[in-house]
């Protein structure tokens, strides 16, 4: 008797654990939805502001207590309501180069036309976004000119642009990190031939050639001119699958820089580097600092 009691509740919660199971197949989890749905409604929020200029859409895709880190731009959603004319009038416009989706964090990889009121005519960026309650709610940036010629002859941007290997997204991300740490930091230079492909390196820093070769040729002569760039904390990692991005703060010309470096990786490899590299100002118009 007390056999087939056992059985009987193993029974039950078998038959408990398969409906639950079930429902969630059935009913998949919302924040899980909300979650896929953010590069899309990210989007929408950039197409607002750089495309249709729309001040009600801005409203609709924006939090009102928007925080902005951008240091030449106030907090808050109404520098953002009253940007969008002025973006019109100058025919202001973007083209996306990769979208990447790391939690709440959107990054994107930008480049900017007609883009004076943000210090050139054609400037690239990386933006970063985060989400909340499916609008934006915080945003970072690092804007850098277009150059026209560079050591490589790739452009700042160009390159793969499909995200891959979705599932060596944190393996990926630890592989960055540890490059950071081991070279960029100091701790093991030596060590970068770990990280980085011998094989293959494709660089569009544009002062820097292809290659590990091309690499170090750059530092040894950074070396030379008693100006090498100093890398000091790192504030965020971000990456979706192939791609990581890390924001992170350190000096280059005696002044405080910030840093954002995006990686490629394959087969647990860097194999490409993006970057872009703006001077932090001593006045910021808003006190949420660049980071």
């Amino acid at each position: 008797m007390k056999k087939l009691m056992i059985l009987a509740l193993s029974f039950t919660i078998f038959i408990a654990c398969n409906n639950q199971n079930n429902q969630k197949k059935n009913n998949p989890d919302k924040s899980m939805n909300d979650m896929k749905d953010l590069k899309s409604i990210a989007l929408k929020a950039q197409n607002a502001l750089f495309k249709d200029y729309s001040t009600e859409e801005i409203k609709q895709y924006f939090k009102a207590d928007y925080i902005q880190h951008n240091p030449f731009v106030a907090t808050g959603i109404e520098p953002v309501l009253q940007l969008a004319p002025v973006l019109k009038e100058a025919n202001t416009t973007y083209t996306n180069h990769r979208l990447l989706q790391d939690g709440d964090y959107i990054v994107f990889h930008n480049s900017y036309h007609n883009a004076e009121a943000f210090g050139a005519k054609e400037i690239v960026t990386f933006d970063v976004w985060r989400m909340e309650d499916g609008k934006v709610a915080e945003h970072w940036d690092n804007i850098t000119p277009v150059v026209a010629k560079t050591a490589s002859g790739r452009s700042q941007v160009d390159g793969p642009t499909k995200v891959e290997d979705l599932d060596k997204t944190d393996i990926n991300k630890k592989i960055v990190k540890n490059f950071m740490d081991d070279v960029l930091f100091g701790k093991a230079p030596e060590k970068i031939v770990d990280y980085i492909s011998s094989e293959q390196y494709d660089q569009h820093n544009p002062l820097v050639k292809d290659g590990l070769l091309g690499l170090n040729e750059a530092i040894e002569y950074l070396i030379s001119q008693n100006n090498m760039f100093v890398y000091k904390k790192i504030f965020k990692i971000l990456g979706e699958g192939n791609f990581v991005l890390v924001m992170s703060e350190g000096e280059w010309y005696g002044k405080p820089h910030a840093y954002y470096d995006l990686f490629r990786l394959k087969n647990e490899k860097i194999v490409e580097h993006w970057d872009v590299i703006q001077e932090i100002p001593a006045k910021m118009a808003n006190k949420n600092g660049k980071f």
